[in-house]
């Protein structure tokens, strides 16, 4: 091919990297908005989000494989042909994506009582399309750049990169810019319109390439020089071994990477998507740099392993001496509690203050210093600081084992595509051992120190390869066991991450999250995933939230609370000697573990109370979820008070959830919500035709509700109600005498202005107050 054909067209290069960066960036974009739907179909508990991330992983996978075996077998116009074919069957999917997963799936087949292994299928079939077609663009890519006399893995590495760099960015502007302005179905609308750039793009290059592939191996350019592969001690199939361990080893830091910083951060609806996207940029930059590294190694298989090496003891060290720093150095410790403090930083805020203190090159002062610092901190350096070099350190060792493995040029695709494979079957296994598995056996903690531990195949493999040369793997096996043995014990690392010391924790996990318990002040705190919940011994806006519902209604035999916490909202529920079940609907686990070895330590009078009620019934999944498929009618359903801003708190105040709440009460029955903000209230009242707003707690119902104070000062008078809360420590007149002396404000039919269709409320589709709307 002659020199200034497409080969040797920098013009044309870029042009390609850029249209490999924006297929990146539609696929994330569409992971952020189709990952937050599915999880309205399957719940957005621990076992459905696994089953999702393995119905994505698994797409992606069949298309890299099937990708890789295509690009060996077309021309070098056909693959570009087949990468447009693939972005336009993306596009055509993402253009209906949006009905199909809320509108069928969640509407129609949600609400029949599926098994779990149903639900995957359907998730696998449904996801299929698209993520094959992902998976697909790759290899074929791969192929149509590689050059017989210049390194594939360079190309290969840039192409990679450029691709997760874009899907890094992808990440971030869903979340920070699209989710904020447009909402989710005109996200994905965008996304398309993406691919179909894309495939455009494909097409045109596909039209300047020549019919058939030059043989002519010496009109072929030589781009850079080249070192001297020594002879790989490794097969093909070893590798993609070695590979899948890599994914394995990956995909579980990742999972405990995001557990102690959504701890730090307080895990928000920004806190994963800018995780990610430092994990991704991480990635990307690596495979950008092991690109070029990868042209001058000449042992690549054995620098592979060596970067494989560092990466995780890189993970352990990182945490081991995080951990001792904020036992060690008081200030430091003081610091660091203040940065963890939830109210002290708004994320849209931080944001907003952070571009003002860049522009002004840090030349402001008082708040906006502050919250610029505050952001910079939590959510640039310490992450970077964490996951920033071991993902690099990922990233460039995918380039430098493409060096390794690619000694055929004929086999360039079916090898990109069966490494990624391997790969993303290691990530898929690492997630369900990690998630279902390993967090629930072992805890973060001593899950770190084991994949430190297996981090150690890395220089044995090493060994082999150079059987005379052992001081580095023996030395980096060394290292593995040392930090192994420095990284904390669970109960140390969470005290250190939450400000307290070990004697004044007591702390459960699981994959479906982080409890713990802080003594402090004659109290108890609860945290979940680090965000303050609220605190033992019961009294305040949780007590009232439990109580004041069950005491309006005249026979409330059946309550449904979503949300545990300390259990006082539920404790509160349970007042009422005609409530005959109390169904309390928890997707965190461990909290309820870690009240019960609270009351063993320190009994509460509240706390032995709840767990002694035989009359209340724990479900440990998504509440939504539960309602969804539950058949039972209730007469009373609330959800605790949950943050507005909280990762998926969404799910819980649109129109759509307000709208399941009332199918499933009994004639007359109450829905209840912690209502924060206006636009809450407004999507409260677009759905219940009658609601009284008492402060910030809302009861709404398809019928008047009736409201005499001297009704529930009997009802409070009643032997079996004033037991109970006194025996809980409870002072419920004193709760309620404020919102019992002020009338509450009424709401009927007539103060309704519509159906909620272009109105300011919270839709499935556009959570406005999760994402910091204004």
């Amino acid at each position: 091919m002659p020199a200034q054909s497409m080969h040797g067209s920098r013009r044309t290069s870029r042009l390609l990297l850029l249209l490999f960066f924006g297929s990146g960036f539609a696929a994330l974009l569409y992971q952020m908005v189709w990952q937050r739907l599915l999880t309205l179909f399957g719940g957005a508990d621990v076992y459905s989000v696994t089953i999702i991330v393995a119905s994505f992983m698994a797409g992606l996978g069949f298309g890299s494989l099937a990708g890789g075996h295509v690009a060996d077998r077309l021309g070098l116009r056909g693959r570009f042909l087949a990468f447009a074919g693939a972005e336009l069957a993306i596009a055509a999917f993402a253009l209906v994506s949006v009905p199909l997963l809320h509108d069928v799936l969640y509407a129609r087949i949600a609400p029949m009582a599926l098994s779990r292994l149903s639900t995957a299928g359907i998730l696998l079939l449904t996801l299929l399309w698209p993520t094959f077609f992902m998976g697909m663009s790759l290899p074929l890519l791969a192929k149509a750049v590689s050059l017989r006399d210049s390194p594939p893995e360079a190309w290969i590495g840039t192409l990679y990169g450029a691709n997760t760099l874009g899907a890094a960015a992808g990440s971030l502007v869903t979340v920070w810019v699209l989710a904020r302005t447009v909402g989710f179905a005109r996200a994905v609308e965008w996304g398309a319109l993406l691919n179909l750039a894309c495939a455009v793009g494909g097409l045109a290059m596909a039209a300047k390439a020549p019919r058939r592939d030059s043989d002519d191996r010496a009109e072929r350019p030589v781009e850079g020089a080249r070192e001297p592969v020594a002879p790989s001690t490794f097969s093909f199939p070893a590798w993609t071994l070695v590979y899948a361990l890599s994914g394995f080893i990956a995909l579980s830091l990742e999972i405990l990477w995001f557990r102690i910083l959504g701890v730090i951060l307080k895990s928000n609806s920004f806190t994963f998507a800018t995780l990610l996207a430092i994990y991704l940029t991480g990635v990307g930059g690596g495979a950008l740099l092991g690109s070029r590294w990868g042209r001058r190694s000449a042992r690549p298989g054995e620098t592979f392993l060596l970067l494989q090496t560092a990466v995780v003891l890189y993970a352990g060290l990182s945490v081991a001496l995080l951990t001792l720093l904020l036992g060690r150095v008081g200030t430091l410790e003081l610091l660091w509690h203040y940065f963890g403090d939830y109210e002290a930083l708004d994320v849209a805020v931080g944001l907003r203050d952070t571009l003002r203190f860049v522009v002004h090159g840090g030349h402001v002062v008082g708040l906006v210093q502050d919250q610029a610092l505050l952001f910079l901190a939590l959510y640039v350096v310490l992450p970077v600081t964490l996951i920033g070099v071991p993902t690099i350190l990922m990233g460039a060792s995918f380039s430098l084992l493409q060096r390794a493995a690619q000694t055929d040029h004929a086999l360039v695709g079916r090898r990109v595509g069966g490494l990624q494979t391997a790969n993303i079957v290691g990530s898929t296994v690492g997630t369900v051992v990690t998630g279902l598995g390993l967090l629930q056996i072992l805890g973060s903690a001593w899950t770190l120190k084991l994949l430190v531990l297996l981090g150690g195949v890395f220089p044995i493999l090493l060994m082999r390869t150079r059987p005379k040369a052992r001081s580095v793997p023996i030395a980096a096996m060394g290292l593995a066991l040392g930090i192994a043995w420095l990284v904390p014990d669970e109960v140390t690392l969470w005290s250190r991450l939450h400000g307290s010391s070990s004697g004044d924790i007591v702390v459960a996990e699981d994959g479906s999250g982080l409890s713990v318990l802080r003594n402090h002040d004659a109290a108890t705190s609860v945290f979940v995933n680090g965000l303050g919940q609220s605190e033992i011994p019961y009294g305040g806006g949780h007590t009232r939230l439990g109580m004041l519902p069950v005491l309006l209604h005249p026979n409330p035999e059946a309550v449904a609370i979503i949300g545990l916490g300390s259990g006082d909202t539920v404790f509160s529920a349970s007042g009422r000697q005609e409530t005959k079940r109390l169904d309390c609907i928890e997707i965190v686990a461990p909290q309820l573990e870690t009240l019960r070895l609270l009351s063993t330590r320190q009994p509460h009078r509240a706390l032995t109370g709840l767990l002694g009620d035989g009359r209340i019934h724990y479900a440990f999944t998504d509440g939504r979820a539960f309602l969804l498929r539950s058949a039972d009618r209730y007469d009373v359903i609330e959800a605790d008070a949950l943050r507005p801003s909280s990762a998926y708190s969404g799910n819980l105040y649109s129109i759509e959830y307000f709208t399941l709440v009332r199918s499933r009460l009994s004639a007359g029955g109450f829905g209840v919500t912690w209502g924060p903000t206006p636009r809450i209230l407004e999507t409260f009242r677009t759905v219940f035709p009658y609601v009284l707003r008492f402060d910030d707690i809302l009861i709404g119902s398809g019928a008047p509700i009736p409201f005499d104070p001297a009704t529930v000062e009997t009802r409070l008078q009643d032997p079996f109600t004033r037991d109970q809360y006194r025996r809980g420590g409870i002072d419920a007149a004193a709760e309620l005498a404020s919102l019992l002396k002020h009338p509450p404000v009424v709401y009927g039919p007539h103060a309704l202005r519509g159906t909620g269709l272009g109105m300011d409320v919270n839709t499935d589709l556009f959570p406005k107050d999760e994402y910091g709307v204004k």
